[in-house]
């Protein structure tokens, strides 16, 4: 398997691992033993980076609550040495909204619980899931500083940042990965790399298919669970109206794919790994079909020509509302 390094010296799969969906967004909780059986397989697949978070729960048919971190830490216990370990902090989910809290005494807390949820002493990577505007950025880098010195955790990151909070907080504790949204259909933070090379700090792209729109197998909403569980079912690109407003793009990328023997997940995903060496997407799935093929886009090369020819054709093009934003 490829690997890339985020910062200096974290060395990860260049194809890291989401695994939100299992417990969370995308319907029901997974059967346990299924998605078990799935981190493992993906182990042997190359996989070394896996992503949750603290907040990535859901509900179980006895109604209890499934927490993400539980299930990654004990799947992942027999292979601790060989992977890394990425959460996150401060987002509780509150009915239709997230709340914010990055409070030192809350970090402490969120690390801990973590921790034990994960079954392991130290975390490789932990993120600020969403800047808390009531907390000063120096603070929460501080307090960052001090995990790293205890060994509770070895590198640290923020997701969904700006230029101006991580110019913040580098300087009192070095960020080591931001983990923002990007993918054909969400472009915005590539006004960040020229940042993120001066300042040596890796891209991890969360929602890089646009929830698996990018894999052009859906076309309308019915093919998901009908639940509030199931977030896809109310996002805007899987609306009919929304496969209409984007043909011209999965023509683009079903075009690109015949031509390199890839399928249009794979061209995606291959698309922004070749923008910069730094950028790890972190595509999500409950299905090992989907891992494999996820996996095999860092074999699919794209020339710098190429990826400017699709920027261009993205630039021009007519698409849909896509969920977390768009242009």
């Amino acid at each position: 398997m490829k690997t890339r390094i985020l910062g200096k010296d974290l060395e990860v799969s260049a194809v890291g691992l989401g695994c939100m969906g299992m417990t969370h967004a995308s319907g029901a909780p997974a059967d346990v033993r299924e998605m078990t059986n799935l981190l493992a397989q993906a182990v042997d697949m190359g996989y070394t980076m896996f992503d949750t978070a603290e907040c990535y729960t859901g509900v179980n048919l006895d109604g209890s609550t499934a927490y993400n971190e539980e299930l990654v830490g004990q799947a992942l216990k027999p292979y601790r040495r060989k992977v890394v370990l990425a959460t996150k902090y401060g987002v509780q989910h509150k009915g239709d909204h997230l709340e914010m809290d990055s409070r030192p005494e809350t970090i402490r807390k969120s690390v801990e619980g973590s921790l034990k949820k994960l079954q392991t002493d130290h975390i490789d990577l932990y993120y600020q899931h969403r800047i808390d505007p009531k907390v000063a950025p120096e603070e929460v880098a501080g307090t960052m500083s001090e995990l790293i010195k205890e060994g509770k955790i070895l590198h640290w990151g923020i997701s969904e940042v700006d230029e101006e909070y991580l110019r913040r907080v580098h300087t009192v504790c070095p960020v080591t990965a931001i983990q923002n949204r990007l993918s054909m259909m969400y472009r915005d933070y590539e006004k960040l790399f020229p940042v993120l090379e001066e300042l040596q700090v890796g891209f991890v792209a969360f929602s890089p298919l646009a929830n698996g729109f990018l894999t052009a197998c859906y076309r309308d909403t019915s093919q998901f669970e009908q639940s509030p569980a199931d977030y896809r079912g109310s996002m805007p690109q899987f609306t009919k109206e929304g496969v209409e407003q984007n043909e011209d793009l999965l023509a683009l990328i079903q075009a690109r794919a015949k031509e390199k023997d890839a399928t249009p997940a794979q061209i995606s995903l291959a698309w922004m790994m070749a923008k910069r060496p730094y950028i790890v997407p972190i595509p999500g799935s409950r299905k090992l079909s989907r891992l494999k093929e996820n996996l095999g886009a860092a074999d699919v090369e794209l020339t710098k020509e190429e990826v400017s020819q699709i920027d261009n054709a993205l630039e021009h093009m007519t698409m849909s509302r896509v969920f977390g934003g768009h242009k």
